[in-house]
């Protein structure tokens, strides 16, 4: 399957909602996708959901753990540095090869403004290699940083990691994702996507997290919700 991007598209950004853009990616799955990998990906999700991962994930209320990561660029950010000028929205994202992680990542680019008018940096964080962060950004036109999480070690610390079953591996190998190669270790984990807002005095004043990675929070929620703060 061919997923559009900002790149690729040739004309407009895709201005709908992500629940209208997800709707048609997973019709394209469902015509396009063999039944048992996509019941491969089903069986997944409902095991990570019964983990109980999600109810000791960061919740709102907490302090947020403070991390420093290398950009796309490969230049050094601090969190605590970004909160002594602005609040922060993090989205934690699986990589560049999954295409519901691309369509958060265009979606949350199309809000980037409403985001900085409302005093806060926008940062995507995921596994992936800075090599991988630097295609992404040029490929995708994505106008914030991509942050490399190496070893997942900011996403643990948000309560977020899980190890793609070996039974789900093997479908990802078949479908060419190669992710000790895209992650640059043989782990086989992932954070769960999830999107925090953090104000400037550390404390995490929203959360969304979803073992469900073919759902996200409504970029123009993100806003709404930073327009409280």
């Amino acid at each position: 399957m061919k997923w559009r991007s900002l790149d690729e598209s040739g004309t407009q950004p895709d201005l709908r909602s992500l629940r209208e853009q997800f709707a048609e990616r997973k019709q394209l799955i469902a015509r396009y996708a063999l039944p048992e990998t996509q019941a491969i990906h089903a069986r997944a999700i409902s095991e990570i959901r019964e983990s109980g991962i999600v109810r000791s994930a960061l919740a709102v209320g907490s302090a947020a753990p403070p991390f420093e990561l290398q950009d796309q660029n490969g230049v050094n950010v601090s969190s605590p540095e970004a909160l002594r000028k602005t609040s922060l929205v993090i989205c934690f994202f699986r990589g560049r090869w999954c295409p519901f992680c691309v369509g958060q990542m265009e979606a949350m680019n199309l809000v980037l403004p409403q985001i900085q008018e409302a005093g806060a940096t926008l940062f995507g964080i995921s596994p992936q290699t800075v090599q991988q962060s630097f295609f992404m950004v040029d490929q995708h036109r994505l106008r914030f940083p991509l942050l490399s999480d190496r070893n997942n070690e900011t996403a643990r610390t948000f309560g977020l990691v899980y190890r793609v079953p070996d039974y789900q591996q093997s479908v990802y190998r078949r479908s060419f994702v190669n992710l000790p190669h895209v992650n640059g270790d043989d782990s086989w984990e992932l954070p769960i996507p999830a999107t925090y807002i953090v104000g400037r005095d550390g404390i995490v004043r929203y959360a969304s997290v979803n073992p469900d990675y073919s759902e996200r929070p409504e970029p123009v929620d993100i806003v709404e919700n930073l327009l409280r703060l």
